[in-house]
C-alpha cells in the first residue's frame, strides 16, 4: 500500500510537471498590448500598437471586400480597439479575433490602401512599437505615389496667391509650421500638457491672425496631429506654397523645472552658440526617428553649401533680422529666457532652407509648472501669436519685397528708408526699384558703406 501510493503520488507530480512544460512557453510568451493609437494624415492613417517587447506579426490584404488582417503572434490585446477615432480614414471598421498562440485584426476598409509596417526599437518617450501604415492610393484625384514622403505625408494642395490681388500688390506668404504631430509629442508638462498640442493651437490662432492681416497669407504645415519629416517641411512651405518666411513654433523643456522664458532661433554657420542651442538642435533633429520616419534624408548639399546659399541669399541675415523683431515683440507679453533679447543660433535640420527666412520660436518652458498654465490658455496662446505676427509685419514692413503689397504701402509713405541690421544698399534700391546710383546721387554717396540708423532719401521713379 505505501510502495502503490508512493507511485501515484510521483505519477500526479510527473504529469504535473510535463503539463507546466507544455503550458508554460505560452503563459510567458503572451505579451499584453495595453495601447494603441491612431493618427490621420493628409494622405495615410497610421495605426500604432504599444509593445512591452518585440512582436513577431505578420500582415496581409484581401480584396473583394478590401480587408487588412493583421497577425499578432504570441500576443494579446487588452485594449477595446473600438475607442479609436478612425471615422475620417479609410477604415470602415475593426475586428479583433483572438486565438491561443495570437491575436488578428482585421481591419475592413472602404477603399484599397497600400500598406507598411515597421518594427520600431525603443527611443523617448517611447518603448517597443508596431507601425502599421495605411497609404491612401488616391488623393485629391492624383495618385499619392507621386509625392509621397518617407514618412507617408504629402504636402497639402498649394492654395493660389490672392488672384484679384494686382501683381504689384503680391501677398507674403507665411508658411507656419507646429513642431512635432503624431507619434513625435515633443515635450511633456507637469501635468500631461504635450508640446504637439499647445503649439498648434497657438499655431492655427497665428494662422488666423496672419490671414486678416492686409498683405499676408498663412500657410500651414501640419494642421492636425499627425507627424511631418523635417524636410518635408521645408519643402512644403517652399515649394508648395512658395513661403517667404517660415515659422517653426515649438515649446521648451528642461529637467530643472524652474528653467522658464521664451527664445528664438535661426541657423547657425558658426556651430552653436550657447550648449542650449546646441541641445535644443539635437533634441529637434531626433525628432524624425521619435516618429518612426524609416528613411534618412537624402543629403544632396553639405551643410557648408547650403550656408553659403543662404549667405548669398541674404537669408542668414533676413533671418536674423526677423528674430529680432519677433523676440522683442514677445518679450513684451511674456518673459525672455535668461532675460536674453538676442536670437541664438544653432544647426536646427527644419531651417535648412536656402531660399527661405526660417526661424523657430521657443513658446516658453512647458516644464515650468507656471508656463505650461500659461501654454495651455487660450488667451496667452493669443498673446503669443500676436507677438509673433507684430514681429512678422515689422519684417515685411522694414524688408519688402519688389511688387509686394507692403513695397506698395513703403512708396505710398514717403521717400525716406532708415537702415536696418542687415540691410545692403543693393537690396534697398531693388526693394524700392530704383538704381543704386541713384540712392547714391540723392545722399551724396560714393561708395557702398551705410549706417545702421541712417536715413536714405529714395527717389521717385
Amino acid at each position: 500500500m505505501i510502495m502503490r501510493s508512493n507511485n501515484n503520488k510521483w505519477l500526479v507530480t510527473a504529469f504535473t510537471l510535463l503539463a507546466a512544460m507544455l503550458w508554460a512557453p505560452v503563459a510567458l510568451a503572451q505579451a499584453s498590448i495595453e495601447s494603441v493609437r491612431l493618427h490621420r494624415a493628409p494622405d495615410h492613417t497610421r495605426i500604432v500598437f504599444d509593445l512591452p517587447s518585440p512582436v513577431d506579426h505578420k500582415l496581409d490584404k484581401l480584396a473583394n471586400p478590401d480587408r487588412i488582417v493583421l497577425d499578432l503572434q504570441e500576443a494579446k490585446l487588452d485594449f477595446d480597439i473600438q475607442t479609436l477615432d478612425y471615422a475620417t480614414s479609410p477604415i470602415a471598421n475593426i475586428r479583433v479575433g483572438k486565438h491561443s498562440d495570437k491575436t488578428r485584426v482585421v481591419f475592413d476598409m472602404k477603399e484599397g490602401v497600400r500598406t507598411r509596417t515597421n518594427l520600431l526599437k525603443p527611443i523617448e518617450p517611447h518603448g517597443w512599437r508596431l507601425v502599421v501604415d495605411l497609404f491612401d492610393k488616391e488623393l485629391n484625384g492624383t495618385s499619392s505615389g507621386a509625392a509621397t514622403t518617407a514618412a507617408g505625408s504629402t504636402p497639402a494642395q498649394k492654395k493660389p496667391a490672392a488672384q484679384s490681388a494686382p501683381a504689384e500688390q503680391r501677398l507674403m506668404v507665411v508658411a507656419i509650421d507646429p513642431g512635432h504631430g503624431g507619434e513625435d509629442p515633443g515635450a511633456r508638462g507637469p501635468s500631461g500638457t504635450w508640446e504637439k498640442t499647445v503649439v498648434l493651437q497657438i499655431a492655427k490662432k497665428l494662422e488666423k491672425m496672419v490671414n486678416d492681416q492686409a498683405g499676408m497669407r498663412a500657410a500651414m504645415v501640419r494642421d492636425g496631429d499627425y507627424y511631418v519629416p523635417l524636410a518635408e517641411r521645408r519643402k512644403i512651405a517652399r515649394e508648395t506654397h512658395g513661403a517667404d518666411v517660415f515659422i517653426s513654433i515649438h515649446a521648451d523643456a528642461f529637467t530643472d523645472a524652474r528653467a522658464h522664458g521664451a527664445s528664438v532661433f535661426a541657423l547657425s554657420n558658426r556651430g552653436a552658440t550657447s550648449a542650449k542651442a546646441r541641445y535644443l538642435a539635437k533634441i529637434a533633429n531626433e525628432s524624425d526617428r521619435v516618429a518612426g520616419v524609416y528613411e534618412e534624408e537624402e543629403d544632396d548639399s553639405s551643410l557648408l553649401s547650403v550656408l553659403a546659399d543662404l549667405q548669398m541669399n541674404g537669408s542668414m541675415a533676413g533671418s536674423l533680422y526677423l528674430g529680432r523683431q519677433v523676440l522683442q515683440e514677445m518679450g513684451k507679453v511674456t518673459k525672455l529666457h535668461g532675460g536674453r533679447d538676442k536670437v541664438e543660433q544653432a544647426g536646427f535640420a527644419v531651417l535648412k532652407e536656402p531660399e527661405m527666412v526660417s526661424i523657430l520660436v521657443e513658446t516658453g518652458f512647458i516644464s515650468n509648472p507656471t508656463e505650461e498654465r500659461n501654454l495651455r490658455s487660450s488667451a496667452h496662446q493669443t498673446k503669443l501669436a500676436r507677438s509673433i505676427l507684430r514681429g512678422i509685419d515689422d519684417y515685411f514692413t522694414s524688408h519688402p519685397p519688389p511688387n509686394s503689397w507692403y513695397a506698395a504701402q513703403r512708396r505710398g509713405k514717403g521717400d525716406e528708408y532708415k537702415i536696418q541690421p542687415g540691410d545692403t544698399l543693393s537690396e534697398i534700391a531693388r526693394q524700392y526699384s530704383v538704381s543704386e546710383q541713384a540712392i547714391r546721387a540723392a545722399n551724396n554717396i560714393s561708395g557702398d558703406r551705410i549706417m545702421v540708423g541712417q536715413v536714405l532719401k529714395i527717389p521717385r521713379t
